[in-house]
């Protein structure tokens, strides 16, 4: 009976939807955390009479008879909201207010991309992740620094001590990506770039197209626990409809069975 095939593909499908749901929902606290939403297509057609076809000499079917097959997951896309900021105290916390992605090397030398600018230091004074991941291009904190100065357009500065001057230690850069939707998503809040979200622009924070920094606050996630938790009531009811009719097709497999 093809109603169970089609409920079946419908319960799948229902499933991965709670699956990013529950995503969505476990980050909810995590860094510049994208929310994702699951996309579904329907599946192939049978072409029982096609529309338009002949029913006599002089007519047409309106409409034609096509039976759908099921459903299936089209692709789970990330939404790039920004996130609201908020304030943690750390001068080395910088947040992205707009497009772009702080640059890191990985240890096999490899860029990867961040929103997540919740930095510390190293052993040696440098600008790292929480999973010691040095910024690109390097940033390097002297040991005699009173404080650190991170401006909108990415230019860090350091007061040391007995010398009331700023002392400029470089340039943070961002990168931004025709598709942002098409990087990888690595974990530990990194990306990676692909084929689908095409090669990286970098430049200063400010420029056209890039975003600013702000100083003492991260990007908190986009997620709404409100709407999260509608999905998933919704994807709920989708899932135990599609079970009814699961049951409904077994009972009547049972009927037609005892008909026998």
């Amino acid at each position: 009976m093809r109603s169970l095939s089609i409920a079946s593909t419908g319960m799948l499908a229902q499933q991965t939807n709670v699956d990013v749901i529950s995503n969505n929902i476990a980050n909810m606290n995590t860094t510049a955390f994208k929310r994702q939403r699951a996309e579904f297509q329907d599946l192939l057609y049978q072409q029982v009479t096609r529309p338009g076809s002949s029913t006599s000499d002089q007519t047409a079917s309106p409409a034609g008879i096509q039976l759908g097959a099921g459903v299936r997951t089209g692709g789970v896309y990330r939404i790039n909201e920004q996130g609201a900021l908020q304030q943690t105290g750390n001068p080395y916390d910088v947040a992205i207010e707009g497009r772009g992605y702080f640059q890191v090397t990985l240890p096999g030398g490899e860029t990867a991309y961040t929103r997540d600018g919740a930095f510390q230091l190293s052993d040696q004074g440098e600008l790292v992740t929480q999973d010691g991941y040095p910024l690109q291009p390097g940033i390097t904190i002297p040991q005699g620094a009173t404080s650190v100065a991170i401006s909108k357009t990415g230019l860090v500065q350091a007061v040391m001590a007995g010398d009331p001057q700023p002392q400029t230690l470089g340039q943070l850069q961002l990168a931004t990506f025709m598709n942002e939707s098409g990087l990888e998503a690595k974990g530990g809040n990194l990306f990676l770039e692909t084929s689908a979200s095409g090669q990286p622009v970098t430049a200063q924070p400010g420029e056209p197209g890039f975003g600013l920094l702000t100083q003492n606050f991260i990007e908190g996630a986009n997620v709404n626990p409100v709407s999260e938790i509608t999905a998933l009531i919704t994807a709920q009811r989708a899932y135990e409809m599609n079970s009814r009719v699961v049951k409904t097709a077994d009972e009547m497999l049972a009927t037609t069975s005892q008909l026998r």
